[in-house]
């Protein structure tokens, strides 16, 4: 069978994550990168290998070699071009948060029932492995019913990690580009798909979030705190909580983000450590059972390894026929908690998900 021919619509700081899958397999290979910058498809050329380059991404979608689409700009742009990749006959993978409203996301959802594609919302953190190792502890009984979820997320300013030129994050902080805030809307998206894989769909949410001037007239959702309750009769709550520091050393080779987990259950806690950064230094899954600790090391615990798992699993998903786990369908879920979670904020009140239906 010939290789799958993969093309990336968007050639920024995050293709060097999105790609990793990509170039362990010798059943997929990547052929085309666009972007509307003319130096960074060339340079993508130089650091992974001859591939065609594309200014324009309806050229890419033309090109007969490209089965698979990734696309990787900012997310009022993702609409039409996961439409138009659809309707060219492509398998697509769209980056996080798929879309800035429902009416965006109803409309992929329909193109990809139109087409005999693969459509799939690409996210990351329900592979990552320590979340996965801790998923089979609670699945095998380990802490008993979980009864809530407490998620951590320490923000800094203080530069650390991979470099990020200034155009792949200045997008962010433009409402009407990202959709929301570039904490919680943009990055945000990961917490609330693991919420969600984990336990089940949400009811409600309720919402403050602050806004920490980082330029001159120039404000990020931060800080921030984020509860929600799950759908069914009992009473099982989530909570986020997200600060910003100025000077606070985050050790991380990728973004100054560093995140930890804890899952409550009736007869024991389940933590992950760590995601994106490694600010603890500790095991990256601990157990706490009939009060013993048990710590768990496992093997493959960097960042990357996420999107490279990802990655595998959908070209499987398209090889095998079967469906991607983050569908535009479940997609659609997380993106419907994220806006609830704006309007609870701007409306100071609790925002039931099934509101934003009406």
């Amino acid at each position: 069978m010939a290789k799958l021919g993969v093309g990336f619509i968007g050639c920024g700081r995050i293709l060097d994550l999105n790609i990793l899958g990509y170039l362990d397999r010798d059943d997929v290979e990547v052929v085309a990168y666009c972007d509307i910058e003319e130096e960074n498809p060339k340079k993508r050329v130089d650091e992974y290998g001859e591939a065609r380059t594309y200014l324009d991404y309806t050229d890419l979608l033309a090109d007969p070699g490209v089965d698979i689409v990734e696309i990787l700009t900012p997310h009022y742009l993702h609409h039409d071009m996961v439409v138009e990749a659809l309707a060219a006959g492509k398998h697509v993978s769209v980056q996080k948060p798929p879309a800035v409203n429902l009416e965006e996301m109803d409309s992929m959802i329909e193109a990809a029932k139109r087409s005999d594609k693969k459509f799939k919302v690409f996210e990351n953190f329900i592979f990552y492995p320590p979340y996965l190792k801790a998923k089979e502890l609670i699945g095998a009984g380990e802490i008993g019913e979980p009864v809530g979820i407490r998620y951590k997320m320490s923000n800094s300013f203080k530069p650390s990690g991979w470099e990020v030129p200034l155009e792949s994050w200045a997008w962010r902080i433009v409402e009407e580009m990202c959709g929301g805030g570039p904490c919680l809307f943009d990055d945000g998206y990961h917490k609330w798909s693991v919420a969600i894989d984990l336990i089940g769909e949400v009811e409600k949410v309720f919402a403050w979030i602050g806004a920490r001037e980082v330029l001159p007239g120039v404000a990020i959702d931060a800080p921030a705190v984020v509860v929600w309750r799950y759908k069914g009769d009992k009473d099982i709550f989530g909570v986020c909580d997200l600060m910003m520091s100025n000077e606070l050393d985050i050790e991380s080779k990728y973004y100054t983000i560093d995140e930890r987990m804890e899952v409550t259950g009736e007869k024991g806690v389940v933590w992950v450590t760590k995601w994106t950064a490694d600010m603890m230094k500790l095991p990256p899954v601990i157990l706490y059972k009939d009060g013993k600790i048990t710590k768990f090391d496992v093997p493959r615990d960097d960042w990357g390894d996420s999107f490279h798992d990802s990655t595998h699993h959908f070209i499987d998903s398209i090889k095998n026929d079967t469906e991607p786990v983050l569908t535009g369908e479940k997609g659609r879920e997380v993106l419907k908690f994220s806006l609830a979670m704006m309007r609870s904020a701007r409306e100071n009140r609790e925002v039931y998900l099934n509101e934003l239906e009406a």
